[in-house]
């Protein structure tokens, strides 16, 4: 099969097409043929050979996430009759269904920017109906990333929350939700980013003023930092854009850290909302296999405001 690989770090040059073999599905796994894929910043990061933390296998590498794709063979434990036996919540998986989810790279370095990729089963959700697989593609990961900040948080309807760098993939996703679950949302972002926030229902803040609190939470997307705990009321809640960012807790203020995981179920849920209209989806571009440098530089200008989804 064809797939985006790089065997040494650098630039986007590094990139080209290679041929690898088709990966084959071990037990609880599903094959999935790929329609389309999506970049992330950390993509870029581990090209570059930036990334601070070591991988668990050594180049080549084919990077990729998120995956909408059809099933196209299940491994042992996941055979079409147990599936069929099992009744409509399992029979998503069945053989050529439609499907979304995403490979936790750093763990797997199972790369989606591929013809197939192998997933855990249980990684997996249907795909939401009626929504081409480039848009579809670009759900997973910051989608679940945006449920899982929120989740942490736990708050009652009604509840106030800032979000910082609320333009963005996943920021838009946590406005998207917040408004789906009755929070009031406060979204911090660039001038141009007005309309896009306001549409999702929350209160729009340039990054060029300061926020006015309290608030029950803040999802700092941003990086703002922990200066943002003195917006947040006691007792209130935190959540920090990846571990080493994490504050440590003041007056009772919840801290957290995103770590995103992929969930099936939850994936599902919010594939769901998609279809419903309540979460709308962003592509900023689509390349080849054969443009991805192309890709990876669109991706660091910065200022993509979408999915930069990369297809077969």
């Amino acid at each position: 099969m064809r797939a985006v690989s790089y065997a040494e770090f650098g630039g986007p040059e590094v990139l080209h097409v290679a041929e690898v073999p088709v990966p084959e599905p071990g037990p609880g796994q599903v094959r999935v043929r790929v329609a389309a894929s999506v970049l992330h910043p950390v993509d870029l990061m581990i090209r570059s050979g930036r990334f601070p933390a070591p991988l668990p296998t050594g180049l080549p590498y084919t990077p990729g996430w998120d995956v909408a794709g059809t099933v196209d063979a299940l491994g042992p434990s996941v055979s079409q009759p147990a599936v069929d036996a099992l009744g409509p919540s399992v029979s998503r998986l069945a053989v050529g269904a439609e499907v979304i989810g995403f490979s936790p790279w750093l763990r797997t370095t199972a790369g989606a920017h591929a013809e197939y990729v192998v997933l855990d089963a249980a990684w997996l959700a249907p795909a939401p109906a009626g929504v081409p697989a480039t848009e579809a593609a670009t759900l997973p990961t910051n989608g679940l990333a945006a449920a899982q900040a929120l989740d942490l948080l736990a708050l009652p309807a009604g509840s106030t929350v800032l979000v910082t760098g609320a333009a963005g993939q996943v920021g838009g996703f946590v406005l998207a939700l917040a408004r789906a679950t009755g929070l009031h949302a406060t979204g911090l972002a660039g001038a141009g980013d007005r309309e896009f926030v306001e549409s999702l229902g929350a209160t729009f803040v340039p990054r060029s003023e300061d926020p006015a609190g309290p608030f029950d939470a803040v999802v700092d997307l941003a990086v703002v930092g922990s200066s943002l705990l003195d917006l947040v009321r006691d007792g209130g809640g935190y959540v920090a854009a990846s571990p080493p960012l994490r504050p440590e807790p003041v007056r009772g203020i919840r801290t957290f850290a995103l770590e995103v995981q992929p969930d099936g179920t939850r994936l599902g849920e919010l594939a769901a909302l998609v279809a419903a209209g309540d979460i709308p989806l962003r592509v900023a571009g689509v390349y080849r296999f054969a443009d991805a440098a192309a890709a990876h530089d669109r991706l660091a200008q910065g200022g993509v405001r979408g999915g930069v989804v990369i297809v077969p």
